[in-house]
């Protein structure tokens, strides 16, 4: 078994910040792939199903953010799941939004809810950093635990869906190919051949010694018009998310 870790803090306070990307990643994949209705176990909200061939729990942490760890470490104890099987989707600030790079181990980069994981089960587990954009030092609090813009569902949208139908490539173990995957939802060939998108061009590079990891800044674009049906429904999961805020 598969666990996939979105990061973020519980509650509608939180529900629609750029902190908690993660959260609205598993919860898309979660969808995609008809999974189980979430529950409650392991300090978290759980859910499971198959992501391809592959059996896979979904995992969002209640702890708040910094405490992250102390459930992902009860599900990895309980179903005796290794760290190099453990995927966290989080944000990240030194990626510009919309950007992804994927890759097995590493540091945390100052990231709490990565810190507090690695002290509960050790740094060898796979990142999947989602780009939100760095704001300078100064602004970084205010940054992270604010909502995103209205303006950002042109990228959001996209790279949330783009995740989720990537990722039985991710968990086949193959981080290139599951950039090209992703690269291609956001981006699909047209006749054979990749679109010109010079003011969004991507980027991929394959992973190197140093960090394992894979890269892509793509810029995020609808995949076709046979993706309408889900797409609408994607959009409207999260138009519905970042209003939660609003509404209370």
């Amino acid at each position: 078994m598969y666990l996939l870790v979105g990061l973020g803090n519980p509650g509608p306070k939180y529900a629609s910040n750029r902190h908690n990307i993660g959260f609205m990643a598993v919860d898309e994949i979660a969808r995609q792939h008809n999974f189980s209705p979430w529950r409650r176990k392991f300090q978290g909200e759980v859910c499971e199903g198959q992501i391809g061939r592959h059996k896979a729990l979904l995992l969002k942490p209640t702890t708040y953010m910094n405490e992250s760890g102390r459930s992902v470490a009860e599900a990895c104890r309980f179903y005796k799941i290794e760290p190099k099987d453990v995927f966290v989707y989080h944000d990240e600030l030194d990626l510009a939004p919309g950007k992804v790079k994927a890759k097995l181990g590493g540091g945390v980069a100052g990231h709490n809810g990565l810190r507090s994981t690695g002290a509960h089960i050790g740094n060898d587990f796979h990142r999947v950093r989602l780009g939100i954009g760095h704001p300078g030092r100064d602004r970084v609090t205010q940054w992270v635990l604010g909502d995103f813009a209205k303006a950002d569902r042109d990228w959001l949208e996209p790279l949330i869906d783009a995740l989720a139908k990537s990722a039985p490539s991710l968990l086949a173990g193959d981080l290139g190919r599951f950039m090209t995957d992703f690269s291609h939802t956001l981006n699909p060939p047209v006749n054979g051949h990749k679109k010109a998108r010079p003011e969004n061009k991507a980027e991929q590079n394959q992973p190197d010694n140093s960090d394992k990891s894979v890269k892509s800044d793509k810029g995020a674009t609808p995949t076709s018009t046979s993706d309408a049906a889900p797409k609408n429904a994607m959009a409207e999961a999260l138009k519905k998310l970042m209003s939660v805020k609003k509404d209370n």
